[in-house]
């Protein structure tokens, strides 16, 4: 086992509130070969159980393949028996944190005995030769994490109002990423690797600010952002040919689920730059904002105004109402805080 395992501890704040346990710096993990990694698949709901089952198969066929998978059950016992009793090849853990993502993907960590960790969601497919991709770059020791494009499974043909540049609302890449390998801000965390040991040496995913359930939060950009100031000079690389294909259950292909997306991730944004150094963080939304949609609204105007497709008008109609409802959402962060002052 290289290095050592981070620790649990329960620490008593100054309110006398029990707090969440938090993950301790282990000792300096060299650097490794492309070959030494654990892939952590959280999961919450049996509900997603056949994508579990997918998820994992996906992982074990992977050539070569990884070192140590680890399920990580996010407070379900049923889900948690079941998978120890049907899942083979795999080591089951439980959630030793509270509820969510954060501490689900934190507790599989923890088990890990190898210096490079990758997570895969339960409702992802790695695709052929992902694990290889992923992991090459950390030949470089610059490289603090990686990851890779996100491709959308949809479960019913997706609607012809949603547009690309939008696609993040279903967990997807989107029009307006890198299309090539490059240095990044940050990844996201359904297709992801990490150098074990400068995560825990921030404490991994923030427990207080991450996805419990299907309520979503930026945690993947949070830690991104925390790993990459810990060691200035290193950073995220993105790895485009490192490819996931991600579940998109037909209620995702509702409006009404793209505005409520678009709300929490403007609300999520505002605590995001609250946590870290500040609005300076929020360079690749400001990009987004004023480059990448007004170049979809105007491209999807043309359309229509030309009859190349008639949806072209309800495309940049959705973007329109898209960043509305990530204004409002911003909004009503800034007016939570306010209030709680």
């Amino acid at each position: 086992m290289i290095g050592r395992l981070g620790q649990m501890s329960g620490v008593i704040g100054s309110s006398g509130n029990v707090q969440a346990p938090r993950l301790e710096t282990p000792g300096g993990a060299p650097d490794v070969g492309v070959d030494q990694v654990t892939v952590v698949i959280p999961a919450h709901s049996t509900k997603r159980w056949l994508g579990l089952i997918a998820a994992v198969e996906s992982v074990l066929e992977q050539s070569p393949g990884a070192a140590q998978v680890v399920v990580s059950v996010d407070h379900n016992l049923e889900l948690e028996e079941r998978a120890r009793q049907e899942l083979s090849g795999v080591t089951v853990v439980s959630n030793r944190f509270g509820r969510g993502a954060s501490g689900a993907r934190n507790s599989g960590v923890l088990v890990a005995t190898t210096p490079l960790v990758a997570f895969l969601d339960s409702d992802a497919r790695a695709g052929a030769g992902w694990l290889t991709r992923l992991v090459a770059p950390f030949r470089d020791s610059q490289v603090i994490g990686t990851g890779g494009t996100v491709a959308p499974h949809w479960q019913v043909t997706p609607p012809p109002w949603f547009p690309e540049e939008f696609s993040w609302v279903v967990g997807a890449s989107f029009i307006g990423q890198a299309t090539g390998q490059a240095k990044v801000r940050n990844v996201w965390s359904e297709n992801m690797a990490v150098r074990r040991d400068v995560f825990l040496s921030v404490g991994g995913f923030n427990l207080d600010f991450g996805k419990v359930g299907d309520s979503s939060r930026p945690e993947d950009t949070d830690l991104c952002l925390r790993m990459g100031a810990i060691q200035p000079g290193r950073h995220w690389l993105y790895v485009p040919d490192a490819i996931v294909f991600h579940a998109v259950p037909r209620e995702r292909s509702r409006f009404s689920f793209f505005l409520r997306r678009c709300f929490s991730e403007g609300r999520g944004k505002v605590e995001l730059a609250r946590r870290n150094a500040g609005p300076s963080v929020l360079g690749d939304e400001i990009h987004y904002l004023s480059d990448t949609v007004p170049r979809g609204i105007g491209r999807n105007l043309v359309g229509a105004a030309l009859g190349r497709d008639v949806w072209s008008l309800a495309r940049a109609g959705a973007m329109v109402a898209g960043i509305g409802a990530a204004g409002l959402g911003a909004i009503a962060a800034q007016y939570g805080r306010l209030s709680a002052r």
